[in-house]
């Protein structure tokens, strides 16, 4: 497991209950950019959220205070149980080998983003990475996947190729889809279960904030199923 990028910035998830955020992580939104045939192409930042060192995010999807937590998840009995793997990400990813690059791929992890699906999809690129243009989209694709359900490696370093991240979280938004996403963590942010377990610190990680994904506390792209919105 790595270090946490921000060592004081955690998310702690409680029982049944909200994501309580400490250590002074910036809150902001980022939506989903779409190319004229609808297809995922790019990260668009949007508000940001006056700095607070504690905030409590809401996880059941019910809050009419959104993002916040407001306590309806007492209200309505929300279940929120951790169901995901707690294997580090190697154990639980395939491996595709290309010709420059390889492919990890943690299906479960999935957020529905579909950063992956433009140019011949990822999965078939990383067997033509030796070509200039292939690679470059197979490594752009591959990073703006907010999950990390999709990693490339340089098989000459054995590296993996991450995006630079501040430690911070972006609140999904889903144009084309009509709803919102998931709470995506940033540049190495600790995330605690309830039972304090520490999950594996990673640079991209997103977590369910509408309540029905069945891989908690990972979203599992639940959202757009279910028209996930700030009036759900």
């Amino acid at each position: 497991m790595s270090k946490p990028a921000a060592p004081n910035a955690k998310v702690q998830i409680t029982a049944n209950g909200p994501y309580l955020v400490s250590g002074g992580l910036p809150l902001g939104t980022a939506s989903i950019g779409v190319n004229a045939q609808g297809e995922s192409v790019q990260w668009q930042a949007g508000r940001d959220y006056p700095p607070q060192a504690e905030y409590a995010l809401c996880r059941c999807g019910h809050s009419a205070n959104k993002p916040f937590c407001d306590g309806t998840h007492a209200k309505i009995g929300f279940d929120g149980s951790e169901t995901a793997s707690r294997k580090p990400y190697r154990e639980q990813a395939k491996v595709f080998e290309g010709a420059t690059m390889t492919l990890t791929d943690a299906e479960s992890l999935c957020a529905a983003a579909r950063f992956c699906d433009p140019n011949g999809q990822v999965w078939k690129q990383v067997n033509a990475t030796d070509d200039p243009a292939t690679h470059a989209n197979f490594v752009r694709q591959t990073c703006d996947c907010p999950s990390g359900r999709l990693v490339a490696w340089d098989k000459q370093t054995g590296i993996a190729v991450e995006p630079k991240f501040e430690a911070s979280i972006a609140l999904i938004e889903d144009p084309a889809e009509h709803c919102l996403g998931p709470i995506w963590l940033r540049g190495g942010v600790q995330v605690v279960g309830a039972d304090g377990f520490e999950y594996e610190v990673r640079n991209r990680v997103t977590l369910c904030r509408c309540g029905a994904s069945k891989n908690k506390p990972f979203c599992d792209g639940s959202h757009i199923a279910i028209g996930f919105n700030e009036h759900s």
